[in-house]
């Protein structure tokens, strides 16, 4: 890499059992370091005991398992041997300032380690594609079109430009195959067909546009918020009224309330026929 280093740098990315940088915890690391004096750079992987349970979204998303850490060393275990492995260097990664950093540093004050960040500096790749690509439809008229976004921010005008976007869109991407974050190829998602793109847009898993409830793996709607976060909905709000009542009053929308009532009515009809 052609980078001039006045101190070490660690590239680095973390899995987990969640999203949350305080409740959940690492189940893989994976470092490349590159040093100022110009030698190879070193690599370190290692899968993670969490001592807690992976939720199911972590694990669609990077297929760890729990058999996969359960004879794995707890991060306890390896701090001092990650801490060693990174040393003074600066850090580097993908949404790395908001998400691996923080949980990195979480993990480390969790066994007594202080791992200060307060003096190194923190380059995240993300933001470099967010500023240098911004998501606006005036960036996506000027990519796919080459064109400049006249009367922004007037209705009709947005709409317009929105529909230019598309059409260079299906002309740039029709007929091209999509590799996802998993690594998996879908033939040729963008196609002049409105129901693929929806399919391409949409996560189907989800039954409300706020993504509050959603099908698991066996086709069961389940919760995905709250203190019932992926239990089945029409069970949960029949052994918890409260909860449904909570759920009637505060601010979700029309649709997740009106699925509450259906999916309750439905679980209670099939207590009665069965």
């Amino acid at each position: 890499m052609n980078l001039q280093l006045d101190r070490d740098l660690c590239f680095f990315d973390l899995e987990a059992t969640g999203l949350s940088v305080v409740r959940d915890r690492i189940v893989q690391i994976g470092i490349v370091k590159y040093f100022k004096d110009g030698r190879e750079p070193e690599e370190f992987s290692q899968l993670i005991n969490p001592g807690i349970p992976i939720s199911l979204e972590a694990m669609l998303v990077h297929g760890i398992q729990p058999k996969d850490v359960a004879k794995k060393p707890t991060f306890q275990q390896l701090a001092q041997k990650i801490y060693d492995f990174i040393g003074n260097a600066d850090l580097a990664g993908y949404n790395s300032t908001r998400f691996d950093v923080p949980m990195l540093m979480e993990e480390f004050a969790r066994v007594g380690m202080d791992f200060d960040v307060s003096k190194r500096r923190l380059v995240d790749v993300q933001r470099i594609f967010y500023k240098m690509e911004p998501r606006t439809l005036k960036a996506a008229l000027k990519f796919y079109c080459n064109e400049d976004l006249k009367d922004a921010h007037d209705a009709l005008a947005d709409v317009k430009a929105t529909i230019a976007v598309f059409e260079g869109q299906l002309a740039r991407y029709e007929g091209v195959d999509f590799i996802d974050e998993n690594n998996q190829k879908e033939e040729a998602p963008i196609k002049n067909d409105v129901q693929a793109l929806h399919d391409f847009t949409n996560d189907t898993r989800f039954l409300d546009v706020t993504q509050k409830i959603r099908l698991d793996p066996n086709g069961e709607a389940v919760f995905t918020f709250g203190k019932h976060n992926g239990q089945l909905v029409g069970k949960t709000l029949h052994e918890d009224p409260g909860f449904h009542a909570w759920i009637q009053k505060m601010e979700f929308t029309a649709q997740v309330k009106q699925l509450c009532k259906q999916l309750l009515k439905d679980y209670e009809k099939n207590l009665k026929q069965g």
